[in-house]
């Protein structure tokens, strides 16, 4: 793959271990495949940050989890009692939600105090924040150009597409999501200063959709086909990953 090694690829990488079905045990193996191929991080749901940052010893893997997961609705001090949690049972990356009906209120006083506040426990813990705009929800740019200009002024360190939980509901009733779109990581990675990075999101999938996000500026994606996109790198086939985001 021309000049991209496999340690490149597996460092763009937050594997997700975030789906409600998956049980102890499927986390722990997910921690294990994730330790094995050197990623940057597992994303994990939050009760389980503390085994995973246990598993994890040792290794140059993060741990990561979410905060307000998946709809960002949660009182701001829900949100930071949440992330300190996180940070104490061993989380050094952050992925929060922000509340999108104060987006779509443009309710930006709100937004920037609310991002504010977790920013102010990160950055007290060397930890990373992510914030995830849940892009699926918002059909104005204005309102994703907004954001990212919130996130530079605050010095975030991701912006980030979605949670690949944000489903629309559909003409025909059914429920949907895109995910991470050719034209919102553009757009992202344009209205964000550039010390902030931005992480893809929903729907990326495969090497050749890795290498595409790639070179649109994105340094991070969120995965559970981690081995599939990994061992592509070497022309390998890997089984079926998980459905998720």
């Amino acid at each position: 793959m021309g000049t991209v090694s496999k340690f490149e690829i597996a460092k763009m990488i937050d594997h997700s271990l975030l789906h409600p079905t998956m049980d102890d045990q499927t986390l722990r193996e997910g921690i294990e495949l994730a330790r094995k191929y050197d990623v940057a991080s597992v994303c994990i749901k939050p009760y389980a940050v503390k085994m995973a940052a246990d598993m994890l010893k040792g290794s140059d893997v993060m741990v990561c989890t979410v905060i307000g997961f998946p709809h960002g609705n949660s009182r701001v001090d829900v949100k930071v009692y949440e992330t300190e949690r996180a940070i104490d049972d061993g989380a050094v990356e952050i992925d929060m939600v922000v509340n999108t009906g104060k987006v779509l209120s443009e309710d930006w006083d709100y937004v920037t105090d609310e991002i504010g506040a977790i920013v102010a426990v990160t950055k007290k813990h060397g930890a990373a924040l992510k914030v995830i705009f849940e892009n699926d929800f918002l059909t104005e740019e204005k309102h994703k150009i907004k954001l990212c200009e919130i996130c530079s002024e605050l010095k975030v360190e991701f912006v980030k597409t979605s949670t690949g939980y944000g489903f629309v509901k559909q003409p025909d009733g059914s429920y949907g999501y895109r995910g991470a779109t050719h034209d919102d990581l553009v757009l992202m990675r344009k209205h964000s200063d550039p010390s902030v990075e931005v992480k893809a999101a929903g729907g990326v999938r495969t090497l050749e959709d890795t290498l595409k996000v790639r070179e649109l500026g994105v340094t991070r994606i969120g995965a559970t086909a981690t081995e599939t996109i990994i061992l592509a790198v070497d022309g390998k086939k890997a089984g079926e990953s998980p459905e998720g985001y």
